[in-house]
């Protein structure tokens, strides 16, 4: 425990200095104010400041804070306090996510000779990691070896979930992880006091406080794995005809290969929800084509990529499944959960829409609708009136009414433009592939994973699907080469890299310039 009492003639020694990095949301005010009012109750001069981010969501406030000990010589006599936190120069450093203890870390705040970092495990994803078209997703792995070696003591766990399950927030958790680090001199019981004072919602702040509290008292206590993930169930219920169509289903997938059969699963469960039985069927049919040509002795790599993204390709975004997805109970359940709705409270739901005129002909007929789309003329005229963002309320009976209607065509998807379109596309890729496959098995693997460049739908279907385009359009360049497979994949990830496609631009111009080398070469 560290009493944060003046050591020697320099009375500045007797200050602890305690920094919180928070976004919006997440209760960094409340925290600050609790640790204020516990040090007023335990007789100790403080001060709070907090200086804010960008915006909620993009940038972390820094809420600071310091504290010590009255002189009992001379009560009255009041400290000056810096009002901001300086690098090297702080005790302990508390972050409401994993990064923003990453970012505590590279602002200097956390130095391995005096700083005890507390931090929450989970993680909240920020814009620049959500706009990359791939996964943009920062490696926690790093963040945590490097909070580990910067910091004198690093507690950290996932209180995000312990306050979820106590009904609070996580701010009640990390109070809880302080007190239970004995960074600071002050008895369990202030610190509970302080929490009860706070009125509402007290008796869910004292019980993630509590559950937090244990956690941090035993730091060695090693972080508990993530838990397997459940085994698929094979059974299903409903009419016991579907019920039968299934089990013959299944059936089929325990026959193929075990590597492709680990992603096969999961992928007709998906074909299946998406429409029927009999697109599940058509699913496998196509995949045991595939792997009837494939090699055992490549791991049936190229059937495994297939198993995974012919049911992505399958599977594709439409009006129709954007309005079955929101309208679905498993969805409404979690979003009450999410805001965590008591039981006297109301929820109002307004949901985000923003179809072109694309998105409407594909809901047609085939021939209909490739009538229309045929007609450029036609269409950007009715583009002006449909192209615009709209927000319907699915609290009430009209607007979750209309999305149900709308979700309720998933019935009649195979006789619908859109259906059509998609099922060529995926065939015409599908055997580019494959005749890929018979001249570089590898060349033929990443061909199958540029399918992942294409998700969504309006504006986010058509830019993935223009990348997607781009990067097989260097094929006829790379064929013949040792490396074709490497560029493929290099194409891919710039391609994934931004969404602008710069650097996928880049990518291409090298791609054209070995090219424009290798004819000139053969000239």
């Amino acid at each position: 425990m560290r009493l944060g009492l003046p050591a020697g003639p320099d009375s500045t020694q007797g200050i602890i200095k305690l920094a919180i990095l928070a976004v919006g949301g997440q209760g960094g005010g409340v925290l600050t104010n609790w640790i204020t009012d516990l040090a007023q109750r335990c007789g100790w001069h403080v001060q709070a400041t907090s200086v804010a981010g960008v915006a909620q969501r993009t940038g972390a406030t820094i809420y600071y804070l310091e504290m010590m000990p009255k002189d009992p010589a001379s009560p009255e006599r009041r400290p000056v306090f810096a009002l901001s936190p300086a690098p090297g120069d702080v005790d302990i450093v508390i972050a409401a996510e994993l990064a923003e203890a990453g970012r505590a870390v590279l602002r200097g705040f956390v130095t391995p000779e005096r700083t005890a970092l507390i931090a929450s495990s989970h993680r909240m994803l920020a814009v620049s990691e959500k706009i990359v078209p791939g996964d943009g997703r920062a490696d926690a792995t790093k963040v945590l070896q490097r909070a580990a070696e910067a910091s004198r003591r690093f507690i950290h766990f996932d209180m995000e979930a312990i306050a979820r399950r106590a009904g609070s927030v996580v701010s009640a958790s990390l109070f809880g992880a302080l007190a239970g680090s004995g960074e600071l001199p002050f008895p369990r019981a202030e610190y509970e006091a302080t929490i009860r004072a706070g009125g509402r919602g007290a008796e869910a702040s004292l019980a993630a406080f509590a559950a937090a509290h244990e956690r941090a008292a035993a730091p060695a206590a090693p972080e508990p794995m993530p838990s397997a993930p459940a085994q698929l169930v094979h059974g299903a219920s409903g009419p016991r005809r579907l019920q039968e169509e299934w089990t013959a289903l299944s059936r089929r997938v325990a026959t193929l290969p075990l590597p492709v059969r680990e992603l096969a699963e999961p992928g007709l469960r998906k074909v299946v929800d998406f429409l029927d039985c009999a697109y599940g069927r058509e699913y496998l049919d196509r995949l045991e084509r595939i792997v009837a040509g494939d090699r055992d002795e490549k791991g049936f790599a190229f059937s495994r990529e297939a198993a995974k993204y012919l049911a992505n390709a399958m599977v594709y975004d439409d009006i129709i499944r954007v309005a079955d997805l929101k309208t679905r109970s498993s969805r409404a359940e979690r979003v009450r959960r999410e805001v965590r709705l008591a039981e006297d409270q109301t929820l109002a739901t307004t949901e985000y829409f923003h179809p072109r005129m694309q998105e409407i002909v594909g809901l047609l007929p085939a021939r209909l609708g490739a009538g229309i789309a045929g007609r450029p003329a036609m269409m950007g005229r009715l583009d002006r009136f449909v192209d615009r963002g709209r927000r319907i309320r699915t609290d009430g009976i009209f607007g979750f009414g209309m999305l149900w209607v709308i979700a309720g065509l998933r019935r009649f998807r195979r006789a619908l433009l859109r259906h059509q379109v998609e099922t060529q596309h995926l065939e015409s890729w599908l055997d580019l592939a494959l005749r890929e496959r018979a001249q570089n098995y590898d060349l033929g693997v990443e061909v199958l994973k540029c399918r992942r460049l294409i998700k969504g739908y309006s504006d986010t279907h058509a830019r993935g699907h223009s990348k997607f385009d781009r990067v097989l359009a260097c094929l006829p360049m790379l064929r013949g080469r040792l490396d074709a497979a490497d560029w493929i994949r290099r194409l891919r990830e710039a391609a994934l890299a931004d969404a602008e496609g710069t650097a996928l631009e880049g990518a291409i111009r090298t791609v054209r310039s070995f090219a424009e080398e290798a004819r000139e070469d053969a000239i």
